[in-house]
């Protein structure tokens, strides 16, 4: 099948959480026998900090940041198989959103990949005007990286014509255990962005830890922490390219997880770090959602916490050899059951699902 796949981006992580996702089940479906091109726009200074060269696997168009050029791509596209919006492009979303639905044909799929459907079903709830309630029931069917049963329901209580989660993996060529770097050295890891819906989470579950445990190294990655008053025992090391996450995820005796607000509340929704440090070896600390268990085994493959008490009570309970012994049961769960070939292999099967329908 050819798709047309129109994602934030492919080639660069930067203040872009859901690359490694496209990236892995992009490959995955190559693997497979599909034919994807990517379209992506050059906004946010993305193309400045690529961090990942134009793969064998999918042809990569990148077009101008401008009304225009998004349209002009999309009708490079028109002949596909399926046509694929993602959401949280940035750019011209609700355009897209729209206009993707006018190459709708007889012999075609018009796809809707939501990478953050808890965020997108709320603000739709709290706005019954948002014009992409109208969208929604003219889908071929929408596929979220994460909400599980609740996501779904909230979906189809919109029209939906079919929903169905593909969750995050790991590519294990990509992700994977190596040795560890003294410039991530850590008692407790870790890595995201300075967002508006996640910046209160961090300051509990750790800073929150940090100030607890003063004599503990705490190491915190990512874009926009500058400006944020920190404890004299966290180390803000900024933006982390992708090339260095194995070493970050290897190298701490623990990572930790923090979903956004809206992710935690609907649960089911593991970020692609939990399946990334999964896939290094790593021994993770989540915040605590519903589903947990639906991934990993709490306790033998993965721990959570409901507050910063919690982590840090972790922290203190858990030394370097119980470290290890999770993080190996957490590798050997995600390679049998969370690559993104499992999840190919799953999206494959909701295309059987559709051509018997």
């Amino acid at each position: 099948m050819n798709i047309a796949w129109f994602p934030s981006s492919l080639l660069s992580a930067y203040w872009n959480g859901a690359a490694t996702y496209y990236r892995g089940l992009i490959k995955a479906l190559h693997h497979r026998g599909h034919c994807i091109t990517v379209y992506e726009p050059d906004a946010y200074h993305r193309q400045k900090h690529r961090d990942f060269d134009p793969p064998s696997w999918a042809r990569v168009v990148v077009y101008e940041n401008s009304e225009d050029a998004a349209l002009r791509a999309l009708q490079a596209a028109e002949k596909a198989d399926m046509i694929v919006k993602c959401s949280g492009i940035g750019v011209f979303d609700e355009l897209l959103e729209s206009a993707v639905l006018k190459y709708k044909r007889a012999d075609n799929y018009i796809v809707f990949c939501d990478v953050d459907a808890p965020a997108t079903l709320e603000r739709v709830e709290h706005n019954p005007a948002d014009p992409f309630l109208e969208c929604i029931p003219r889908y071929d069917f929408i596929f979220t990286y994460g909400g599980g049963p609740p996501v779904v329901r909230g979906y189809e209580s919109l029209g939906a014509q079919l929903c169905v989660p593909i969750y995050n993996g790991v590519d294990p060529e990509t992700h994977h255990p190596v040795p560890p770097n003294p410039d991530f050295t850590a008692g407790l890891g870790f890595l995201g962005h300075r967002l508006p819906d996640r910046e209160a989470r961090v300051e509990e579950f750790f800073l929150n830890a940090a100030t607890q445990l003063p004599d503990q190294k705490f190491l915190l990655g990512g874009i926009g922490w500058d400006t944020k008053p920190l404890p004299a025992n966290v180390r803000n090391i900024g933006h982390v390219y992708t090339a260095d996450h194995n070493a970050f995820n290897c190298t701490p005796r623990m990572l930790l997880n923090i979903s956004r607000a809206s992710m935690a509340r609907y649960g089911f929704s593991p970020a692609t770090r939990v399946f990334e440090a999964a896939g290094a070896g790593a021994c993770l600390i989540t915040d605590y959602w519903e589903g947990i268990d639906f991934f990993f085994e709490p306790d033998e493959e993965i721990l959570s916490a409901r507050n910063g008490d919690e982590v840090a009570a972790h922290m203190q309970n858990i030394d370097a050899i119980r470290a290890r012994k999770i993080g190996r049961a957490a590798y050997r769960r995600a390679l049998a059951q969370h690559t993104y070939a499992h999840r190919a292999e799953e999206f494959d099967g909701i295309l059987q699902g559709e051509y018997a329908r």
